[in-house]
């Protein structure tokens, strides 16, 4: 089971495959084949056992070989269509269930609700049932005895039912849950790669080392910033490239190294504001996201003293927004998107919310879903 390290605090990544497996229909976790081959197992067995202790308890005699055939396959069928009726909403129930009242939660009251559903469920069922094979044979022992007597028989065998399909379901849910959770730890890894090498970028290195030869002769005090700036944008890169998530905060201190920086290459033409209240700074977000948007606004606006850049990041609805002037340069090449595909790649690993990217009018706008930590449970906005 994979952990989320968010400063000391556990978020449980099987919240997140869990939410995968619950979303899809419970009934095609269990492929129909595995299914109709266990019921017809069932059926069958409970038939036997049934007319071979009326036969010899002397309840329902069976005469001859062809007469207890015809029992056999008519009860089997019979089982059969009842445990169909109750299968698929037994697995609806314990979907419902699942969400509603999970096991770690409130298992009395889950207990109590399921025993509930199975035995109305059961009973009705069986009613049906009954009905249905006393029109083609009547019971001898009439109508109102054998509908007690089924309706008992189908509640005890529906709530067995129930306990097999909940094994069922947990112990495929559980290997289903380990495949994903294996290949989402194979994409961590070629994301954090991809992240890595992007991230340490020769074009970005090259010309911070020619602003930095320019500086040193025009300004030290400034040149020795600039390489503190510098020093700590690739620390934080090597130190939080195993991390999931990072706080607000230290995203926001990252972003305003790797803006220094671009502002002494840019001057006055990039125009850089954030605006954010202070509860936002303890949200959490992959880290590096801030440099992707904003190395994407730089590179692909034009920034100039008739066009200077502005980009400003803010708040909305618990999302941090960063949203530049939209001044696209003529002679830029085609966007290859590699930046934005492994930004969703990492929020599809810890998050079930997306990023939004958005062209307006005048206007580029990306909005990055921040997450929280509340009552030990990971919380998207």
């Amino acid at each position: 089971m994979l952990f989320l390290t968010i400063n000391g605090l556990y978020c449980d990544k099987f919240q997140y495959v869990h939410k995968i497996m619950t979303n899809r229909l419970i009934p095609h976790l269990i492929p129909f084949g595995k299914l109709f081959r266990t019921l017809l197992g069932i059926a069958f067995s409970l038939q036997l056992i049934i007319i071979t202790y009326n036969h010899f308890t002397g309840y329902v005699e069976v005469n001859t070989p062809d007469h207890f055939i015809f029992r056999l396959l008519w009860g089997t069928l019979l089982s059969l269509i009842g445990a169909f009726l109750l299968a698929y909403p037994d697995l609806l129930i314990i979907r419902y269930l699942n969400s509603a009242f999970p096991w770690n939660k409130r298992p009395m009251g889950r207990i109590l609700l399921q025993l509930s559903f199975a035995i109305i469920l059961a009973v009705v069922v069986s009613i049906c049932i009954t009905l249905v094979s006393h029109l083609f044979s009547a019971y001898n022992e009439g109508i109102g005895h054998a509908l007690i007597q089924n309706g008992l028989i189908v509640s005890v065998c529906n709530i067995l039912l129930m306990g097999v399909f909940e094994a069922w379901v947990f112990f495929r849910e559980s290997s289903e849950s380990k495949k994903v959770t294996k290949n989402l730890e194979k994409e961590m890894s070629q994301i954090r790669f991809e992240v890595l090498k992007n991230q340490i970028n020769p074009h970005f290195l090259f010309n911070s080392l020619n602003v930095l030869s320019g500086l040193i002769e025009k300004d030290t005090g400034k040149a020795q910033r600039f390489i503190d700036e510098f020093s700590h944008i690739y620390r934080y890169v090597l130190d939080t490239i195993e991390q999931s998530v990072v706080t607000v905060k230290e995203e926001l201190d990252f972003a305003r190294s790797y803006m220094f920086l671009q502002q002494i290459r840019y001057g006055s033409n990039l125009e850089y504001y954030v605006d954010l209240p202070s509860h936002l700074l303890n949200g959490y977000l992959p880290p590096l996201s801030l440099q992707v948007v904003l190395e994407n606004a730089i590179k692909h606006n034009l920034v100039s003293k008739e066009k200077p850049l502005q980009i400003n990041i803010f708040h909305k609805n618990n999302k941090l927004i960063v949203r530049n002037t939209l001044q696209p340069k003529i002679s830029a090449g085609r966007s290859t998107g590699i930046g934005q595909k492994n930004l969703i790649e990492r929020y599809k690993i810890i998050n079930l919310v997306m990023p939004d990217f958005r062209v307006e009018t005048t206007h580029y706008q990306v909005s990055l879903p921040l997450i929280f930590h509340e009552d030990d449970e990971c919380t998207a906005y």
